[in-house]
């Protein structure tokens, strides 16, 4: 078949190489404008756009897919059909209409839980036992059309969204090739998705990662693993902001300091939460390099009731 791919981040990157490698002819490559970012404000090439170029695919990258240069374009092309991985803007009709087969998605979650931009993050902060990848017909609705084939990824209890986004793209890309090879040979069984067990799981804002140290160990720690590596998990330390790297639930304490209050001890550095304390792991203080958690208090000597966020 030929193909468009449809894809911005780097875990759509394998699909792209699993595409490149498949008996589909990848005829270009679509995906979002240049970014804008750092000090300087200097344009970031995706890193599909990156692979892209490296293979020699023309890149379509239009401010919207329902712009008619991109549209005309699209037609040109003449796609069989367009698979998508984290694109990352929704697509109008018109442009569902053009290939003959439409647009596949591959989605890292068990739809029709988790849909939207954050799934795998969002699973992660539920607490969620098993996550995956769906590969569905996309519609207009988001997320909503039906499933064409999935796996399943059992989530490690230490698991950050970032772990298991570099098992799943991979997984995912084997998937899709397998789902498109079956649409070609007009072997595939689209499954509607059911209308019950439906969660959204939107874009996390900074605001979603900053922990709450009233909630209990289990929550914070499921907090912060769901937002590393992006957003960052952040709280304050003395007004300024304060990354953290996952952390790891203590047990209990005889005597567990308050929500959000610091303990340094030998064996590391503990925060009072909302039920038993989390040692620290990895920090990173305003403006100053990533750090183990105990060389940081070495430097700082935090006071005996001093605390992270805003209140004890």
């Amino acid at each position: 078949m030929r193909l468009v791919l449809a894809g911005t981040p780097a875990p759509a990157v394998p699909s792209l190489r699993a595409l490149l490698a498949s008996s589909h002819d990848v005829v270009a490559v679509l995906t979002r404008p240049d970014a804008r970012a750092g000090r300087g404000r200097r344009a970031v090439t995706s890193p599909v756009k990156e692979l892209a170029l490296e293979a020699g695919l023309p890149v379509l990258a239009p401010e919207r897919p329902g712009d008619e240069g991109f549209l005309a374009e699209l037609a040109g092309l003449a796609p069989d059909c367009v698979p998508v991985v984290a694109y990352g803007a929704l697509v109008p009709r018109r442009a569902l209409d053009v290939p003959r087969l439409g647009w596949v998605n591959l989605h890292f979650s068990l739809l029709p839980r988790w849909r939207g931009a954050a799934p795998v993050q969002h699973a992660v902060i539920a607490g969620d036992a098993e996550t995956g990848s769906c590969a569905f017909q996309l519609e207009e609705g988001l997320d909503t059309g039906p499933v064409l084939g999935s796996l399943v990824e059992p989530v490690g209890a230490r698991d950050t969204a970032g772990d298991l986004l570099e098992r799943l793209a991979p997984a995912g890309a084997d998937l899709l090739v397998r789902v498109l090879d079956e649409l070609e040979a007009g072997a595939s069984h689209p499954v509607p998705q059911p209308d019950d067990g439906v969660a959204l799981a939107p874009k996390l804002r900074p605001e979603d990662a900053r922990v709450r140290w009233e909630d209990p160990a289990e929550a914070v720690d499921r907090r912060v693993r769901g937002c590393t590596p992006a957003p960052g998990a952040w709280t304050t330390f003395r007004g300024e902001r304060f990354r953290l790297g996952p952390v790891e639930p203590a047990g209990d304490e005889a005597d567990a300091p308050a929500p959000g209050v610091l303990r340094a001890t030998r064996a590391g550095v503990l925060v009072g939460t909302g039920t038993t304390p989390v040692l620290l792991g990895d920090v990173q203080p305003a403006g100053k390099r990533v750090m183990a958690a105990q060389d940081w208090a070495r430097g700082v000597r935090p006071a005996a009731d001093e605390v992270l966020g805003e209140s004890a």
